[in-house]
């Protein structure tokens, strides 16, 4: 299997590379529809999501816990898809993600600024200005996102195995580029320790969820770390008892073999609704 996550900013062919890579690996893209649907069959509302999409939240939803629900099924949509097979993730913190997961390739695609204004007045039909103005938008909204739920300069290379300028690439040629690059880094024994990251990584979801949205037990900062079976949580309660739950919440789940709490008691401790 492999994962390749494309990290681009507006007007460098995200979408267009996304797609040629597709066809020459057969595999699917996991783009913003294909978020949604997965958001959608958790209950988490469109309008809700609107919210935090790709973009760093206002002061108000900052602080409520639709912040901490977002970045819950965000992380249990990406690696419900990758678990699925090959697949080629466009955003939406992709990057981050699947950061240390073997078998996964991350692309930053980037063009000049002047490249850039000319597609997008092309794409939405507009002037100089407001072409600028859109890129300028996007750029701080995409910068806000990975800083705030990653803690990350997207645009950093050093965060990246590939980054391509697609100033004067046409999208095919990228992709093509792309493929290579996996075909010299991925290979049987990284795929089968990335198939076995993945299931970890998705037990461990699932146990947080059992425990914060099955269950309703309420720990903050929620997190289940998973190695063979072995469970442990980390997070913040007001009590002993909302610990026990936790723990006791995670052992129902299947494939849990063991559960240790590590989960921090601060008194009257509490999130915005």
């Amino acid at each position: 299997m492999a994962i390749i996550t494309i990290s681009r900013e507006i007007a460098a062919l995200g979408d267009e590379t996304a797609g040629e890579l597709a066809k020459l690996l057969g595999c699917r893209t996991v783009d913003k529809t294909a978020v949604e649907k997965r958001f959608s069959g958790y209950g988490f509302s469109e309008k809700k999501l609107e919210k935090f999409d790709e973009r760093k939240p206002g002061f108000w939803a900052s602080l409520s816990q639709d912040r901490d629900d977002y970045l819950h099924y965000l992380k249990t949509a990406m690696f419900a898809e990758a678990i699925e097979g090959d697949c080629v993730f466009i955003g939406r913190g992709s990057v981050a993600i699947f950061r240390d997961v073997p078998a996964t390739l991350s692309v930053l695609l980037v063009a000049p600024v002047e490249v850039r204004i000319e597609r997008v007045k092309s794409y939405f039909r507009c002037d100089d200005k407001r072409a600028r103005q859109i890129i300028e938008q996007s750029d701080h909204d995409r910068s806000g996102f990975h800083r705030y739920f990653f803690d990350m300069e997207w645009t950093n290379p050093s965060n990246y195995h590939l980054v391509l300028n697609t100033g004067t690439l046409h999208p095919a040629t990228v992709a093509e580029l792309i493929v290579e690059a996996k075909r010299l880094t991925v290979n049987a024994e990284t795929d089968a320790i990335a198939r076995v990251k993945l299931r970890e990584l998705s037990l461990g979801q699932t146990v947080v969820g059992r425990v914060l949205y099955d269950k309703k037990i309420p720990i903050h900062f929620l997190e289940a770390e998973v190695a063979d079976g072995a469970v442990v949580l980390h997070g913040v309660a007001n009590s002993q008892a909302s610990i026990e739950a936790a723990v006791a919440a995670a052992r129902e789940v299947e494939g849990v073999r063991s559960v240790r709490g590590e989960i921090q008691v601060v008194q009257e401790y509490s999130v915005m609704p």
